[in-house]
């Protein structure tokens, strides 16, 4: 395993050490956060104050119970009642403010790794390098198991070291032999520990990996419901869903059988504490040296000791998952990360400006071999122009309609278009909104930037939110009756939730929504990728002829030029790389030929 699953030590307390740091410095969220984290260390001295109250308090009822002073008792008594009760609303007030700052961070970091996930499109990029295994799992899961559980740890910690500090002069008021004691049995738990469990830390990297793998894989299958079942595929993902099934079962039998051996050693280390005290302070009691309640303080305090220099053996289950979950969110942040300057590989230069669309000196090379796709492509398209781009090779035409889109796509050269909102695309499996409802709204800069607040590290670029206006009515109407859409936009208006479209709609009723929603929008640009194959010829000319009536230009990618009047221009991509450029020549008048 590689330096993903290494085991819980420093640099995973450095990479936590380095989020808190950013969080508590953020503009947004650093000022409530620093008030909340100054209020939870004030109630940790009350706790451990009450703490060390309570053992005194404890021990001279026990005192006074066993010299048979009722009186005394009942002053006693009450005073521990007043004292638990002091305890008890410090704690819950403590974890409350814990539960709203975990909350926060969470809120804080997931908003955070979001604006950058679909900034500058990192899900694509991260999509397609596979540069990270099941994103979403990280964004959702692991961020609110790392907020959360490292709160939880630094606190713990904090805890621990105010526990020490206030126990260790109680145990060496008693004897200074209970205190190094304390000490050295503590210390030699968790070096064991430590070594019983090496392995737990790689073991749920594993796990968590699997986890996510058999989920996705029922995702696949809910998704694909529908093609499957034509497909007739339910064997095949039946049997990779029993392995991916059986790996994951595998994987957690040998986390079982670690737990095991550190259960071992744990659970008799635990024991241990309450004997050990026991068997050094009875002397003292027998030859009359403390008071019966002494007894019952040192055995509460030495466990109060031991357990705060034992945070590896009590908590070294849930650490070894902990440090896979910081591996798994630090390596998130760094593969949404902007960083161009990584790639190694040219990129064709994509530049949004001007109001028109110009590929100049476009090289694509192919993929797996020698030669080229498309060899210095030089084209200028003008606003309201209309122009097919056909070939022989699908790979050329999907490259270059990716490269036009902003897609990063190898090569040289550079493409020129519109800035966003002036130029759309319309890929052939068309992407529509989780529900009709969000179908009227007008993306605007939204589709080029999140339209969120960017929650950035101190000194970048913070980007401000994009709203979301409606088309007007009127227009909708208009466009809708003229794709013949107004039928099929009603019945869909009248479902409120979010619906897998696939399930609903076939392929063509999707382009054509997709279509309506382009002919709203009307950019100067339309860019199509081979609408031929989801729309009939019939719907396609309508299709054309909104967008010509509009003024928009459009680039259709694919198909064939068997309609010509529907362009201006025709560009031919050869195999070999070379491409040519004609004018479209419109059919001949057939009522020229006859005589009036």
């Amino acid at each position: 395993m590689n330096a993903s699953t290494e085991s819980f030590g420093r640099k995973t307390w450095a990479r936590c050490t380095t989020h808190i740091k950013v969080f508590l410095t953020s503009p947004d969220a650093g000022p409530q956060a620093k008030w909340m984290s100054g209020l939870l260390v004030v109630f940790l001295l009350g706790i451990n104050a009450l703490s060390v109250l309570n053992s005194y308090v404890g021990r001279d009822v026990i005192t006074t119970l066993a010299n048979r002073d009722l009186p005394g008792f009942s002053r006693q008594a009450l005073l521990w009642l007043l004292v638990f009760a002091g305890a008890t609303l410090v704690s819950v007030v403590s974890r409350y403010i814990e539960e709203r700052l975990g909350l926060l961070w969470r809120n804080w970091t997931t908003r955070r790794v979001l604006s950058r996930y679909m900034s500058h499109r990192a899900y694509y990029r991260i999509s397609v390098s596979g540069e990270i295994e099941h994103p979403d799992q990280r964004i959702t899961e692991d961020i609110r198991t790392f907020t959360v559980t490292t709160l939880s740890y630094v606190l713990m910690l904090l805890n621990g070291s105010i526990t020490a500090i206030a126990f260790a002069y109680v145990l060496w008021s008693i004897s200074p032999l209970l205190l190094f004691v304390a000490i050295a049995y503590a210390a030699f738990g968790s070096l064991l520990t430590l070594k019983l469990g090496r392995r737990l830390m790689r073991l749920d990297f594993w796990q968590l990996d699997k986890e996510a793998k058999f989920r996705a894989a029922l995702v696949h299958l809910k998704v694909n419901a529908r093609l499957v079942a034509v497909a007739q595929r339910e064997g095949y993902l039946s049997e990779r869903l029993m392995s991916l099934l059986t790996e994951l079962t595998s994987n957690a039998e040998r986390i079982i059988r670690v737990n095991r051996n550190v259960g071992f050693f744990t659970t008799g280390y635990n024991w241990l504490i309450q004997l050990i005290s026991l068997v050094l302070v009875a002397p003292l009691y027998a030859h009359g040296e403390v008071q019966f309640g002494v007894v019952t303080q040192a055995a509460a305090a030495f466990a109060q000791l031991v357990g705060a220099f034992s945070l590896i053996v009590t908590q070294f289950q849930s650490l070894s998952s902990f440090a896979a979950v910081v591996t798994r969110v630090d390596s998130l942040f760094t593969a949404v990360r902007p960083s161009p300057e990584a790639s190694v590989e040219p990129f064709i230069n994509v530049l949004d400006q001007g109001d028109h669309v110009r590929f100049e000196e476009v090289c694509i090379p192919r993929a797996n071999s020698g030669g080229a796709l498309i060899n210095k492509l030089t084209l200028a398209i003008k606003a309201g122009q209309r122009v097919l781009i056909i070939g022989q090779e699908e790979a050329a035409l999907s490259a270059l309609f990716r490269a036009t889109a902003g897609l990063s796509t190898p090569g040289t050269g550079a493409i020129f278009r519109p800035p966003c909102g002036q130029i759309m695309y319309l890929s052939e499996r068309p992407y529509l909104p989780l529900t009709i409802q969000d179908f009227l709204l007008q993306p605007g800069p939204i589709d080029c930037d999140p339209a969120t607040v960017f929650f950035t590290d101190p000194g970048e670029t913070v980007a401000s939110a994009c709203p979301l206006p409606w088309f007007p009515a009127g227009n909708t109407h208009q466009v809708l009756a003229e794709l013949d859409l107004t039928a099929l936009y009603e019945r869909l208006s009248l479902l409120q939730d979010e619906h897998d479209w696939d399930s609903r709609l076939t392929l063509g009723e999707q382009q054509l929504l997709a279509c309506a929603h382009l002919l709203l929008m009307s950019p100067l640009f339309a860019v199509l990728d081979r609408p031929n194959t989801t729309l009939e010829n019939v719907t396609l000319k309508k299709v054309y002829g909104a967008l010509q009536a509009r003024g928009i230009g459009y680039i259709a990618f694919g198909g064939e030029a068997t309609h010509p009047e529907h362009y201006d221009t025709i560009v031919e991509l050869l195999p070999d790389g070379r491409w040519r450029s004609r004018a479209s020549q419109p059919p001949p008048d057939e009522s020229s030929g006859r005589h009036a």
